[in-house]
């Protein structure tokens, strides 16, 4: 063996689990028909494809090709309430999905939510999609191992996610692992290295940056506009986001002087409690009263006030069954609620509430929800200019700001994602198989 074919032999396949498509509707646009085929012929695959993006569309085609082409059913997992979208959307364009609880499945395609996924059986399906896969991002969650664990046996698997890695590079390696395509802890000793402060930051290594993103580009897509696989972003362009600070007192300064910032978290969990009936009142003050409103909160006692102040609105809390959540949330959605008000961790996930443009929300640490809540209404078919008022206490400017900096740190890194896989996702980079044969100089 030649040092060339050697070094073939360690170099790791892109592999193809997947088939030609079988069917490939008109209604696709061109960018989402090229993701589309992608998936398909890769059979295990991953589109991180942003809000509004048509990942739905693509889901579901993808799931009734892999229907024809196994003959045995098909699973989508949804977050809560939007599985009855993805039955309404099928029916605009004839593909027939059964909504399911109970843990049984129809010959076609069934939608159930992540909560349910203990009554089914992998062993009766030809294939599952994740939909708002970043679900998996959280390594040590019992919802990860749970799904990572149920497809392990399919040949057939998609991930669909606008928020990847929204904290770090590493969390891609929980995608890869449900993949099937590496182990998280091999993917780690492979490309990245500790920063010497912590066992729990880890940094990508300098050599092996490019490989590591040519790596991802073998099983995952990544774009944010059509313009990043090289179509036209015509239809696909947001209108203006305006986000309006609202800042509320404090009542009475603590050192009789002025208002002291919560510095940690107790402190800043004491103010937002303390603060509940000022930022409530500020809401129902500045939300229209003549059109579709979102109020976003975290605390039910937020909800509960919110829910009383602010004319037409009702409430989805945690404290509601499943059936009620899913009702009242596709009610908002179909504008039989006028306002809408919930917690992120229940309906800031995969809802789709173009028909409303204006938002409130009060600001929390955590980037992703803050996103993901905003991009229920600010996204691909929104018409509007969309308004989000964000309403927070003079004690926590903290917050706030750490807010900022995490939203300008996860831009930075899906763009990077985007720009870094750019490259090796439009093809325009040598394929490993392509590289030149390496002399040995004769001197060795």
């Amino acid at each position: 063996m030649d040092y060339h074919s050697f070094l073939q032999s360690k170099a790791r396949k892109n592999e193809l689990h997947g088939f030609k498509p079988l069917w490939m509707p008109d209604f696709l646009f061109d960018f989402q028909k090229h993701l589309v085929d992608w998936a398909i012929q890769k059979g295990r695959g991953a589109l991180f494809s942003d809000t509004g993006t048509g990942k739905t569309f693509m889901g579901l085609v993808w799931a009734e090709n892999v229907l024809r082409k196994t003959n045995k059913p098909i699973l989508i997992f949804t977050p809560l309430a939007v599985g009855p979208q993805f039955v309404r959307e099928g029916q605009k364009f004839g593909i027939e999905v059964n909504h399911t609880r109970t843990g049984k499945i129809k010959k076609g395609i069934n939608v159930t939510n992540y909560e349910q996924l203990s009554k089914f059986n992998p062993s009766q399906l030809g294939g599952v999609v994740c939909d708002e896969s970043s679900i998996l991002k959280h390594r040590d969650a019992k919802t990860r191992k749970a799904v990572t664990d149920f497809v392990a046996e399919l040949d057939y698997r998609l991930l669909c996610t606008a928020t990847p890695a929204p904290n770090d590079f590493m969390e891609l390696g929980n995608s890869a692992e449900a993949l099937g395509v590496m182990r998280y802890c091999q993917m780690l000793s492979m490309f990245f290295v500790h920063d010497g402060k912590s066992t729990q930051q880890w940094t990508v290594k300098g050599h092996a940056r490019k490989r590591f993103w040519q790596w991802v580009a073998e099983w995952a897509r990544a774009i944010r506009k059509p313009s990043d696989l090289g179509f036209n972003d015509d239809g696909f362009i947001l209108p203006p986001l305006n986000i309006k600070e609202h800042v509320v007192s404090s009542g009475k300064p603590i050192n009789g002087l002025f208002v002291l910032e919560a510095q940690t978290l107790d402190e800043q969990r004491v103010e937002r409690r303390n603060t509940i009936k000022q930022r409530c009142e500020k809401v129902a003050e500045i939300l229209p009263r003549d059109r579709p409103c979102l109020a976003w909160c975290y605390y039910n006692n937020e909800g509960d006030l919110l829910e009383k102040l602010v004319p037409d609105a009702v409430q989805v809390a945690g404290c509601h069954d499943d059936e009620t959540k899913e009702r009242r949330l596709n009610d908002f959605a179909l504008g039989k609620i006028r306002v809408l008000v919930t917690k992120p961790k229940i309906g800031g996930f995969g809802l789709n509430f173009q028909h409303c443009a204006d938002i409130s929300f009060f600001p929390s640490h955590s980037h992703e929800q803050y996103y993901q809540a905003i991009r229920r209404c600010w996204r691909f078919g929104q018409k509007r200019e969309v308004t989000a008022n964000i309403v927070t206490s003079e004690g926590e400017r903290l917050v706030v700001s750490n807010m900022k900096e995490k939203e300008k740190r996860a831009i930075e890194m899906y763009d990077g994602i985007v720009r870094e896989m750019s490259d090796f996702q439009l093809g325009k980079t040598k394929k490993q198989e392509e590289l030149q044969e390496i002399r040995i100089p004769s001197w060795l």
